[in-house]
């Protein structure tokens, strides 16, 4: 991307990755404005993919640079849960995160894993809602805040 324009129409494919640039990964996490720089990057950026239960990246295929990602966590067996699921802005508003989670869908399903489940940010639920997620009534999303007040978010 030049000149902070919007990169011209590219060509991307999905792959499910076991291995990745640290330093692409990364910054598709600070993409999404989830890297804290306090996390010891050499120490934790393989352990995304390799703890995932797949990985998936979105890559321009000119360029060959990841432009997107998303993972899913599961035992393989029964649950799995969609996450980590974010775009370069560039490249934005283009398929690029419905063909993400149709890939990371269409991969659990192929593993007889049903029960797929995703933590969608606010001002997000119609895109995920067109790609068959609905609000689950009756649960209620909840994360570890520390047992004191002003924990890490």
């Amino acid at each position: 991307m030049k000149n902070g324009k919007r990169a011209k129409k590219a060509k991307i494919v999905i792959r499910f990755a076991k291995d990745w640039s640290d330093r692409e990964v990364i910054g598709l996490y600070k993409a999404g404005g989830w890297w804290d720089d306090l996390v010891d990057e050499a120490a934790i950026a393989g352990n995304i993919i390799s703890g995932s239960f797949v990985f998936a990246v979105a890559v321009d295929v000119e360029s060959g640079k990841a432009v997107g990602m998303g993972r899913v966590l599961s035992d393989g067996a029964s649950d799995a849960y969609i996450q980590d699921v974010v775009v370069l802005p560039g490249y934005r508003r283009r398929g690029v995160g419905k063909m993400l989670i149709l890939a990371l869908r269409d991969f659990c399903l192929s593993k007889k894993i049903g029960w797929i489940a995703l933590v969608a940010e606010s001002g997000t639920e119609k895109f995920y809602s067109d790609l068959g997620f609905r609000v689950m009534p009756g649960h209620t999303p909840m994360k570890y805040m520390g047992d004191r007040e002003g924990s890490r978010k």
